[in-house]
């Protein structure tokens, strides 16, 4: 069974289980989701290379997370407010 990142991505249907954070509170899991598409957006973009795997990310990350967190955040990223480090 070897899927590609791609067949992973387009097959995705939910955020799956992640030992990082086996409580119920999923509050840790969509921050650290968020921080680790942009990390990854950022590290591959500054190497020039294709940020399709950061896709991933993306999507776990829009599943766990409320959209007003997300709207929130994207705004302190733009004014270089935001709390996290990218």
């Amino acid at each position: 069974m070897s899927d590609t990142i791609e067949d992973k991505i387009k097959n995705y249907r939910t955020a799956p289980f992640d030992a990082r954070f086996p409580n119920t509170n999923q509050t840790r899991n969509c921050f650290q989701n968020y921080l680790d598409f942009h990390r990854c957006n950022k590290a591959l973009s500054a190497k020039d290379q294709d940020v399709a795997p950061c896709d991933w990310y993306q999507k776990v990350y829009k599943t766990l997370c409320p959209t007003s967190w997300v709207s929130k955040w994207d705004d302190q990223l733009e004014e270089g407010s935001f709390p996290g480090k990218i």
